[in-house]
């Protein structure tokens, strides 16, 4: 087991006015009820009293048993897009008609999987709809070369808050390296030039010594996404989002409302992509600290002690539209603001401006060439 189910966490929690259930409020960073409006502020001591922890949980336990008993904390439906094959959770909520990762209508029931790990932490929204739609028109603007009915529309009609699944993972790694440093020396040598005359120069020459050196690092809250969904270059554009210092306990109450991507990505795919990254950096931090001027033969031998991970929710602010033939998506961090998106391109725009490049250039030519 990863986390024990705590029913004070995940029940419901009613509005205190008329007993609706009470969703997170990006734009007044509250719980309010859908219904009557009440605001109903969340702060950390809140958490506190309902039990809720956030657990680092052993790897190695949940590769062997990855089954939780923990639930949503309510009522919820899952359904797949058959074209982006993004599976979307519903919280007490309703479920939307279109796929709000590709926009397709063709979206099925999905049966909800026994052994899925439910989130056990998120960053709720930060950014409300008004201000993303801000930040995103602005984007917009800024792409002189995309075509002007994109920039004027700003496509803002169709943004969605989207939960997307993440796997973070700790670890405390002793490296010991070996490797060959080179140090640079410079000799005169002496040469004949094209014309016979004798001449010097200054060349390199590297000499060789052996290095070695030991390395200890701590992994924090390492980001594998687990969402399919969203494209990737995107995603890694608008990290990253601040997992160590701002996430909070799970709450039922973060997700109402919103859309919740499932996982696509399992434990085992995450920690292996884990694995890989953490053994990149840790190669190339010991060859950071090799010696002298150049390195060859870098070896490293490294030891992954007390692996941990942690299933999160992390808020992004997503628009899917089709230009022409193509789909594109524009994605905004909803706890930074950070964005960055796919765009089509004007190519009636990229060829007047080539044109008025050459125009110049011609003239330039004309009256600078003709003077000589």
């Amino acid at each position: 087991m990863l986390m024990e189910k705590n029913p004070a966490v995940v029940g419901k929690h009613p509005c205190p006015e008329c007993g609706g259930d009470l969703q997170w409020n990006a734009a007044k960073q509250s719980l309010a009820c859908p219904y009557c409006g009440t605001i109903v502020p969340w702060s950390p001591a809140q958490a506190a009293d309902l039990g809720a922890t956030i657990v680092e949980n052993d790897l190695a336990a949940a590769l062997k048993n990855p089954f939780v008993s923990r639930d949503w904390g309510g009522d919820r439906r899952e359904v797949m897009c058959q074209s982006c094959h993004a599976i979307s959770v519903f919280v007490d909520g309703k479920v939307a008609s279109r796929c709000e990762f590709c926009g397709s209508p063709s979206i099925i029931a999905h049966e909800a999987e026994r052994d899925a790990i439910t989130p056990q932490s998120l960053l709720p929204f930060k950014i409300s709809d008004g201000q993303v739609r801000d930040i995103i028109r602005k984007w917009y603007g800024s792409r002189w070369f995309a075509p002007n009915r994109l920039k004027t529309a700003a496509l803002t009609d169709t943004l969605h808050g989207v939960y997307l699944p993440y796997w973070t993972f700790d670890s405390q790694v002793q490296a010991h390296w070996t490797a060959e440093a080179g140090y640079y020396y410079y000799e005169t040598e002496t040469y004949r030039d094209g014309q016979g005359r004798t001449q010097t120069r200054q060349v390199r020459h590297t000499r060789w010594e052996d290095a070695s050196g030991d390395l200890a690092h701590f992994f924090d809250d390492e980001l594998v996404a687990g969402t399919a969904g969203v494209h990737p270059e995107l995603l890694t554009k608008v990290e990253p989002f601040p997992t160590v210092s701002d996430l909070k306990p799970y709450s039922p109450e973060f997700v109402r409302g919103w859309t919740v991507e499932r996982y696509q990505v399992d434990l085992n795919k995450a920690s292996a992509q884990n694995m890989a990254s953490m053994q990149s950096q840790v190669e190339a931090l010991c060859s950071a600290a090799v010696p002298g001027d150049t390195q060859r033969n870098l070896q490293v031998n490294a030891q992954y002690q007390g692996r941990t991970f942690k299933h999160i929710l992390v808020p992004v602010w997503l628009v899917t539209y089709t230009y022409g033939s193509r789909s594109y998506q524009v994605l905004a961090n909803g706890y930074t603001g950070a964005i960055a998106g796919e765009r089509p391109w004007s190519w009636v725009k990229i060829f007047f401006a080539g044109l008025t490049a050459l125009i110049v250039l011609m003239i330039f030519i004309g009256v600078f060439g003709g003077s000589e």
